[in-house]
């Protein structure tokens, strides 16, 4: 099997077991992963943060995002902008906010562009991911392409329920150095 039909295969398994997740362990998870965000050096020392806007099956961002505004901090969202390719957009309000790309939460078009160079620190996504930082993503390569241009700290955050043993990898893809789950925080830089 190849890397990408095992990716395929593995998304397909995810998906289940992200639906068996009782609403009672999804809320306690989304709480201690935003704690372990927020006692993290690399938030508390940056300020600018981009962090992706959770979905109904993801981890519930919107916690994070008001307390990076209540800190003070300059926070960016990503703005889908063509296949493949995201933009860093800043946004002062979650109500700026509106419904984009494959129904993903994303600021206006119009919205301030932010560098990755202004970027101090990144909350990135995943479907799974292991402790080692390779992500597995939903396989649009947006996450891939912008870390690319990386020069900031970048954190994963995955369920601890949701981790895998190994995550099938590819010559493009790009290990993030912290994974965050609620039972802690796992660097392997």
């Amino acid at each position: 099997m190849s890397v990408p039909e095992e990716k395929k295969k593995l998304r397909a398994e995810l998906k289940q077991r992200i639906a068996a997740l009782t609403p009672d362990y999804i809320e306690e998870s989304n709480r201690g992963i935003v704690q372990n965000i927020l006692s993290h050096p690399c938030y508390q020392k940056a300020k600018t943060i981009f962090c992706f806007v959770g979905t109904a099956s993801e981890i519930n961002t919107s916690l994070l995002i008001e307390q990076a505004f209540s800190d003070g901090k300059r926070v960016a969202i990503p703005l889908c902008i063509g296949k493949g390719i995201m933009e860093a957009r800043e946004i002062h309000s979650l109500a700026e906010l509106h419904s984009g790309m494959m129904g993903i939460l994303e600021p206006a078009a119009d919205s301030t562009l932010v560098t990755p160079a202004e970027i101090d620190f990144a909350i990135l996504p995943c479907v799974s991911c292991d402790r080692q930082g390779n992500r597995l993503g939903y396989g649009g390569g947006y996450y891939d392409r912008f870390l690319e241009q990386a020069s900031f700290c970048s954190v994963l955050i995955c369920r601890e329920r949701l981790l895998c043993e190994q995550i099938p990898t590819e010559p493009h893809d790009i290990a993030v150095p912290v994974v965050i789950t609620e039972a802690g925080c796992f660097s392997h830089e």
